[in-house]
């Protein structure tokens, strides 16, 4: 077993964390961001690893620069979401569980890219970390089929993966790492989903607008108000009608630029998630009404 330091942040970096201590590895110290405030109150909340790492009795802090303080044969980085400055990677060497294929997909939001651009599979990578965004040398990796998964759903198993992954990897310390292996092929980018790539643009094809629906946060508009789209299956070969135009609500269908999406579930704004067949009853569209403003 070996005496570590863990870096990381939100949920997903939580069953690492948890694992990493059931399998009796000495967690020095865990570093994660500082508390945030949520809600309309004032009260401070802290990171989902910071609340387990409490739990599991070792010690946190919000800075970087005390992983000096403790001596660590390696620190362990998941979903972090800081650039680590060079000056500590010559101190303490650092291995990284990054949840895509690399080289595709380094960056911020490799799970949510792979997903949204249709990619057929994705996983999970334990790479040395070096300066530069994810350019690492990979010790080990493990493939996942994305199939018809949400993002939640495709989280979970690339979690569920990459922590038995890193767990095996360290079974045997940091002297059992095999030897890392350069990255190969073309290299893409993971950016930050924005606010503008999940509205749902209707002139693009069905597939791609059911991808989007399945980040989770999908929006359009009906009637001058906000509607998320919470579920849809797309008809990627459904032929227009005469009367086609991209966005047009026909009973829970509605055109698209290439194919019909077909609604399951949906939130008008400021009430609850309802099914589309309610919906549509509540709202009784009218003949050739759209959705969105395109």
């Amino acid at each position: 077993m070996a005496r570590l330091a863990f870096l990381g942040t939100p949920e997903m970096a939580v069953p690492p964390l948890r694992a990493l201590a059931a399998a009796g590895h000495d967690i020095a110290l865990c570093v994660t961001r500082p508390d945030r405030k949520r809600g309309r109150g004032a009260a401070l909340s802290p990171s989902p690893v910071k609340a387990a790492a409490l739990e599991l009795g070792i010690p946190v802090s919000h800075k970087m620069d005390d992983l000096t303080k403790v001596e660590v044969e390696l620190a362990v980085v998941v979903a972090y979401g800081r650039i680590i400055p060079v000056s500590l990677l010559e101190q303490i060497p650092m291995v990284n569980l990054h949840f895509s294929l690399l080289p595709r997909w380094r960056g911020a939001a490799p799970v949510e890219r792979a997903l949204l651009a249709g990619d057929t599979e994705t996983g999970v990578c334990l790479m040395k970390v070096e300066e530069g965004l994810d350019t690492g040398p990979v010790y080990s990796r493990a493939t996942v089929r994305i199939g018809d998964l949400d993002l939640s759903e495709l989280r979970a198993e690339l979690v569920r993966v990459g922590t038995d992954l890193l767990v095996s990897s360290l079974a045997h310390g940091p002297a059992g790492l095999p030897e890392p292996v350069t990255q190969e092929g073309e290299a893409t980018i993971a950016d930050k989903i924005s606010k503008e790539e999940l509205e749902l643009h209707w002139s693009e094809p069905a597939l791609h607008l059911q991808r989007v629906v399945r980040l989770g946060l999908a929006w359009t508009t009906f009637r001058s108000h906000r509607l998320r789209v919470l579920k849809a299956t797309a008809d990627p070969d459904s032929q227009p009608t005469p009367s086609s135009t991209p966005g047009l609500l026909r009973g829970t269908e509605v055109d698209t630029g290439a194919g019909v999406l077909h609604l399951v579930e949906v939130q008008p704004e400021s009430r609850s998630p309802v099914s589309a067949e309610a919906w549509v009853r509540g709202i009784r569209p009218r003949e050739g009404e759209r959705l969105g403003t395109e």
